[in-house]
């Protein structure tokens, strides 16, 4: 068996972050490939190995995965630990893995991920207040129904891995939540394999642009952690 991760800039890349670090939190080996970001539109050069032309994309021999949440369930097939052993616990990771990969509009827009900016987002919009509220009910739920420290349990497991770039946002943007979910993303941060992807975006020598802008928007940078 073996693994080839196809991913961009650990720095801005949000669905890169989720199963490199779903696979380094359980020690499934890996080979990682880094593409990064040119600029605006159509990634080009992903075209060689993603149908999609995006990342991640996954190649095991003959087999290419190119969807984050699919390639967590390739496998998982093999390593089964990826989710939590007990079936209900089980079944709310994946709902909630699945709602984060199809949900939280606004705080995907209004904070897009860099590990190395502090940026003063000020009071939150309409939406990305709602995004918040729900992220939280989510998180406490978890914590509570199935004990913590993680959100389906004792082990850091698939859905962990999908909420690792929220708390880079949680983070970055300073963003208003209460106690008991702040933990939770404080534990995310300091998790070896989260902490490891985020030093090692900081530590990239590329700057993209069009995803600087993105972040930035106008808005007062308090810190960036490159310089």
């Amino acid at each position: 068996m073996s693994y080839r991760l196809f991913i961009a800039n650990k720095n801005y890349s949000s669905w890169s972050m989720r199963p490199w670090v779903a696979l380094k939190a359980l020690d499934i080996p890996f080979e990682e490939v880094l593409t990064p970001f040119d600029g605006a539109g159509p990634q080009t050069a992903f075209t060689s190995f993603s149908p999609t032309a995006k990342v991640p994309c996954l190649h095991e021999n003959e087999s290419v995965v190119w969807d984050s949440l699919a390639i967590i369930e390739y496998v998982a097939e093999d390593h089964p630990d990826l989710w939590p052993r007990s079936r209900a616990a089980r079944a709310w990771a994946r709902c909630a893995t699945a709602e984060m990969h199809s949900g939280f509009p606004a705080l995907r827009d209004e904070c897009s991920m860099n590990c190395a900016l502090r940026i003063e987002l000020g009071t939150p919009s309409e939406g990305l207040q709602r995004d918040l509220d729900r992220l939280e009910t989510l998180w406490c739920e978890g914590l509570q129904r199935f004990g913590g420290p993680w959100l389906a349990g004792e082990r850091f497991t698939a859905v962990d891995a999908f909420f690792a770039p929220v708390a880079v946002r949680v983070q970055g943007y300073d963003l208003p939540l209460g106690e008991t979910a702040l933990a939770y993303a404080q534990r995310l941060l300091e998790h070896p394999g989260v902490a490891e992807w985020v030093s090692q975006g900081i530590a990239e020598p590329w700057v993209d642009a069009p995803h600087e802008q993105d972040c930035r928007r106008g808005r007062r940078v308090l810190a960036d952690r490159r310089t």
